[in-house]
């Protein structure tokens, strides 16, 4: 999606080296391991089977090779595709390699290759500022510079739709409340709701900020569609009573120099990044309660720097040493604890924290990009200094501490549990970069490239490879394919896929090289 064609762009690629169950009785349990064991086994059965069928597609294709017939080289990797594929099916619209073996995962990852890049007959769409899957990944969307909003088919990479005046401005976010419907925001201030239905025309256009508008979140409990922008506001939209005109809505944050807002996957919590290097999380999140958090100055005097010290083992249930950043009820911004009979924490409780960035001990940074584990396990953090010379990725893990009686302090911290110095490429451009679906590896964008890091060379869980001290993120592969800064990447929900956006228009794909 190149102003220069995919001709002009170079593609070159270099090696590098929780869920909570129910509560259940004790019959229950019992019946639930037999079943863990059941599927266990038809997992080894599963994964047999694809051995065969690959030892099986084999001869065939050697065979056929000796009559003089074609083969497809797709064969294997589509027998592949189709194992990962209903592995993930039946487990839900995540890949979830939790009982894989690790050797694979890694060497699909790590033989990731640009495969195709996605381009249409015009050139007038501008830069990419952000990618979105829908949730069973069939449709792939694209965020536009220059007003408009494009639609493809990400596994065969034809072009679907173009939404060419989605917007009066850039667009800058979309987000998927379901698999047909989906919002777009944009610098005109608006949001607009689409349904892959019916293209033709926006379902309604929602009109509430004073300037642009950055992102969307999506609450699936209450339905009800949360967005941020550069008016410093975040607004709340009532998704279950929209019209034509519009749908109510409500203002129920606010705070100076706003970057990014993200809702934590159980939307429990709501993160907030500052461009003054504040990070601000709203626990036990109730979206229905609208908040007055008081001066921008009483903010600044009770932020606290983060503590990095060795946290205990999350499975020994033990407090661990964290942030000592400052905890304010939003409606009582002079105290510091609150003391109450039943010994809960308030809804909407507010941290304040300024984290640690490594290189930016006494100067100010910039948080431009904010994303959370897709286990809700960590928060994710692009951060650059304030004279833009350097920039960071930075992994924070939250950190459960043990409820204190008759504290209604919230019970979280976080903690940099790892980071990588970025290319400082693109200088003035926010890079958006991701979570895999399984939270194993993050995707970020890295000059003219992408690169992909995990958090141990075996590309584990996070849970599995905490380190006691901050390490360095580890480097699994840098494919370099665009001709332009990347400024964003997104991992597709249900496939083995990539895809990254660059600076001059152009979307590639990328999948595991057979």
């Amino acid at each position: 999606m190149s102003s220069g064609g995919p001709g002009s762009d170079t593609e070159e690629s270099q090696d590098r080296p929780y869920s909570r169950a129910s509560e259940r009785d004790e019959p229950e349990e019992n019946e639930s391991e037999d079943e863990e064991e059941e599927e266990e086994e038809e997992d080894e059965n599963t994964g047999q089977a694809y051995v065969n069928d690959s030892d099986n597609a084999r001869a065939q294709s050697s065979s056929r090779s000796d009559h003089g017939e074609r083969t497809p080289g797709s064969g294997v990797a589509d027998s592949l595709f189709s194992w990962i594929w209903k592995r993930s099916i039946r487990r839900g619209p995540y890949v979830d390699p939790s009982r894989d073996n690790f050797r694979t995962m890694t060497s699909l990852y790590a033989s990731m290759n640009p495969t195709d890049s996605v381009n249409i007959n015009t050139q007038t769409h501008g830069a990419v500022f952000n990618l979105e899957y829908s949730p069973d990944g069939s449709v792939l969307t694209v965020a536009c510079e220059q007003t408009e909003v494009l639609l493809f088919d990400p596994v065969s990479s034809k072009h679907i739709k173009t939404l060419v005046e989605a917007h009066e401005d850039c667009v800058n976010n979309i987000r998927f409340l379901d698999n047909r419907l989906f919002a777009t925001c944009s610098d005109d201030t608006t949001i607009a709701l689409w349904d892959l239905r019916n293209l033709s025309g926006k379902v309604c256009s929602l009109h509430g900020h004073a300037s642009w508008v950055k992102n969307i979140e999506y609450d699936t409990h209450t339905r009800l569609l949360v967005t941020s922008g550069f008016d410093g506001n975040v607004i709340t939209w009532d998704t279950n009573r929209f019209t034509e005109d519009g749908c109510p809505h409500k203002k129920f944050f606010h705070t100076r120099y706003l970057m990014r807002m993200r809702l934590t996957p159980d939307c429990s919590r709501m993160l907030i990044s500052t461009s003054s290097g504040y990070l601000l999380i709203l626990h036990d999140l109730d979206l229905t309660q609208s908040l007055e958090v008081g001066s921008y100055r009483i903010l600044r005097a009770r932020r606290t720097p983060q503590n990095t010290e060795p946290s205990a083992s999350r499975s020994a249930g033990v407090p661990r040493h964290g942030n000592d950043s400052s905890k304010l009820h939003p409606h009582r911004e002079g105290d510091r604890r609150w003391v109450s009979g039943a010994g809960l924490s308030p809804r909407n409780s507010l941290e304040v924290l300024t984290p640690e960035v490594p290189g930016e001990k006494e100067r100010g940074n910039c948080i431009t990009s904010l994303q959370l584990h897709p286990k809700g396990w960590a928060t994710l953090l692009r951060c650059s200094s304030n004279t833009d010379d350097q920039e960071w990725t930075c992994v924070y893990e939250f950190q459960e501490e043990q409820p204190q009686r008759h504290t209604v302090l919230p019970r979280c911290s976080l903690r940099l549990s790892h980071y990588i110095e970025e290319a400082n490429v693109g200088r003035g451009y926010i890079k958006e970069l991701c979570f895999s679906p399984d939270g194993r590896l993050i995707c970020s964008p890295y000059g003219y490239g992408v690169r992909l890091l995990a958090f141990d060379e075996r590309c584990g869980e996070l849970a599995d490879c905490l380190p006691a001290r901050t390490a360095l993120l580890r480097e699994v592969r840098s494919v370099y394919s665009h001709s332009d800064v990347v400024l964003t990447s997104k991992f597709s929900p249900t496939h083995c896929q990539l895809a990254s956006g660059c600076l001059s228009g152009r979307v590639a794909l990328y999948q595991p090289h057979f």
